[in-house]
């Protein structure tokens, strides 16, 4: 975590730890001059009625986030146009960190939603469960979802380093590109999917080194943090996840955390870096730890069409 990010973060769990405590202080004298039969104004002082409405308020977005916010699934509809193709759009839907666990999120919503957009192509970037025991959710999920002309895949920090035996795509249909190049064809014109493990980035010349600039080619990779290799190559479109947009984001701040070495210079969304697209996606799950909830920051499925100019 960058050290600005970890100081943002401990000036933030600092005020919402001094409101409470000071919460849990005003209302423990009051409760303290009631037994004894004092009357003191401790509850209704300018200064109280401020920290109440914050406490409150505090409450409510957690509730929000809780409740609501996790589950309202946005869909981003990206156009892209391309001279590298002459007759044929290629619908691609893009998701990523979908995190299952005991508690479920969105597996069930998205099936019907990914499927209603009828996309040629689905890719996956990354952290699929929290736990193993919820893996057939995932796998349940995954080979639910439908698509024209194949499914994609890479790993995730969380199928890396917590449990990297485990079988995460038999028989879901999806096919897992570490470092791989797919060629994927549509009346008669073709794009590659090309894939890396999220801890093999160094070796990205012997999956992407040799990419044609002829052809319109994708990148899956997990954190947005290779960015700064991508001009090094002819890729079009790098799709990645991992930041979750932040999971928790404040007004006109954005995300708190981002888990990347970039910060929140590339926290979620579109950017643009030399001749290649990048688009990091907000998740649909949560991490494992606490707190569990989505703030500002809408769980998301990205849908491009790329299209002839």
């Amino acid at each position: 975590m960058p050290i600005h990010e970890l100081i943002v973060l401990m000036i933030f769990l600092a005020i919402v730890f001094f409101t409470y405590l000071s919460e849990f202080v005003l209302f423990s004298l009051f409760v303290y001059y009631k037994f004894k039969k004092k009357y003191r104004r401790i509850l209704i002082t300018k200064r109280a009625i401020f920290i109440h409405i914050i406490a409150i308020i505090g409450i409510l977005c957690f509730c929000y986030g809780y409740f609501i916010e996790s589950y309202n699934i946005e869909i981003n509809n990206i156009q892209i146009r391309t001279n590298k193709l002459k007759d044929t759009t290629f619908r691609i839907v893009h998701i990523s960190d979908l995190h299952c666990d005991k508690r479920p999120a969105n597996e069930k919503n998205i099936i019907k939603i990914i499927n209603d957009l009828e996309p040629d192509i689905i890719v996956f970037t990354g952290d699929a469960i929290n736990r193993p025991a919820y893996l057939p959710v995932f796998k349940e999920t995954m080979k639910s979802l439908k698509a024209h002309l194949g499914k994609f895949a890479v790993y995730g920090n969380w199928e890396i380093n917590h449990w990297p035996n485990l079988d995460y795509y038999s028989q879901t249909g999806f096919d897992l590109l570490n470092e791989k190049n797919v060629v994927v064809k549509k009346n008669d014109e073709t794009i590659t999917i090309s894939g890396l493990r999220c801890d093999k980035g160094r070796y990205a010349d012997g999956t992407l080194g040799n990419l044609s600039s002829e052809i319109y080619n994708i990148f899956l990779f997990h954190y947005p943090d290779f960015t700064q290799y991508i001009n090094d190559y002819n890729v079009d479109l790098s799709l990645c996840g991992h930041t979750h947009g932040g999971q928790i984001a404040l007004p006109y701040y954005g995300a708190l955390i981002t888990m990347s070495k970039f910060g929140k210079k590339y926290e979620a969304g579109q950017y643009t870096v030399g001749k290649t697209t990048l688009y990091i996606n907000r998740g649909l799950g949560m991490d494992a730890y606490p707190p569990r909830i989505r703030f500002l920051v809408r769980p998301e499925i990205t849908v491009f069409d790329i299209s002839p100019e």
